[in-house]
């Protein structure tokens, strides 16, 4: 089975004249319809990413998904990501928790260490500490969502003792995922400890991935995780629509526009045209076009990864609410369909 979902990291549309930043206020009711047409187009998953910036809309992906999770019936809802490492990990769970219970069992965390480094000062933490953070705190929330009552030391948070943690979800427990971006650190870690992963393949091309997917498959056997229960999935940067060369043409500049503001504070060179059509050849990490090239990308990740889960990555520069509300629909009632089909032969 083969699951098909969206991510999205409320980007907010700026306009290329003035540089107006559009409402957050705004794009998070558009965010909610878009979930909600998800959910009513037969969409697997929806996660939603946390961002502390003036160009993101959403600080807390829970809060969102807890509105989502009253105006749709069964779609998952999780994050994507929870910067678990400034985070607190009681508090993210008790926050998921409630998601949980409000969604009727749907709520899912995927935990990051995080890309943008902007949540580390905000909460007081120390990059220095980058990885030991994600490592002390990824123990924890496991803990949390295995027991009741935990007893718990580590460097970066107070000691639990004989702590109960409430609430608790529907089942007592919640999928949780990992997101990595390209380290073999990290894939070795979520085999050792059984948890499914999300592969963020946003560059590059995607073939160059495969490497780090044996690396993880490997460590998931080598410490003896049952392979019925395990999961795997990609993340890429997608845009759907009816014909490929105009949704090609429309979603340009908004994807352009952002990765230069991301690359402006990172020092890549600016983002160029020749970038964008590799990117959507057959070779590439972009999933930009029609209903047809769409499947045949998405199945080509899905036979080159064994993939479970293939999450489309669509609010790159925040294309138009109603062009977004097409693609969606493009997703769910059209590809989406294809690709079942020809993953359930």
């Amino acid at each position: 089975m083969l699951e098909l979902g969206i991510g999205m990291f409320g980007d907010l549309q700026i306009d290329p004249q003035t540089g107006k930043i559009q409402a957050a206020q705004d794009r998070m009711q558009e965010i909610i319809e878009e979930i909600k047409l998800m959910d009513e187009v037969g969409l697997d998953f929806f996660g939603m990413g946390e961002h502390h910036r003036a160009d993101y809309a959403v600080a807390s992906p829970e809060i969102i998904l807890a509105a989502a999770a009253s105006v749709t019936k069964k779609i998952k809802l999780g994050s994507a990501v929870s910067v678990l490492s400034s985070a607190d990990p009681v508090k993210l769970f008790q926050d998921f928790a409630t998601v949980d219970l409000i969604s009727n069992g749907r709520a899912e965390i995927m935990a990051g260490r995080g890309s943008f480094i902007e949540s580390f000062p905000l909460y007081g933490y120390d990059l220095k500490d980058y990885s030991s953070l994600f490592e002390e705190k990824l123990e924890l929330l496991l803990r949390l969502n295995k027991s009741e009552t935990v007893n718990w030391t580590g460097k970066h948070r107070a000691s639990l003792v004989n702590q109960t943690i409430y609430p608790r979800p529907v089942n007592n427990s919640m999928p949780i995922w990992v997101a990595v971006g390209g380290t073999t650190e990290s894939v070795i870690r979520a085999g050792r400890l059984g948890l499914p992963v999300m592969f963020a393949i946003i560059g590059g091309s995607p073939i160059n991935f495969k490497p780090l997917f044996e690396v993880y498959e490997q460590a998931y056997q080598d410490n003896g995780h049952d392979m019925a229960n395990f999961q795997v999935g990609v993340h890429m940067h997608s845009f759907f629509g009816e014909d490929s060369k105009e949704i090609a043409d429309c979603y340009y500049p908004f994807y352009s526009a952002q990765m230069n503001r991301i690359g402006a504070s990172r020092g890549w060179p600016a983002y160029q045209k020749s970038q964008y059509d590799y990117g959507r050849s057959r070779h590439g990490h972009l999933i930009v076009g029609d209903v047809n090239e769409s499947v045949e990308k998405i199945l080509q990740m899905q036979e080159t990864f064994g993939l479970t889960r293939f999450s489309a990555h669509m609010d790159v520069g925040s294309p138009d609410h109603s062009k977004m509300m097409k693609a969606i629909e493009f997703y769910g009632n059209q590809i989406a369909p294809k690709v079942r089909a020809a993953v359930d032969k």
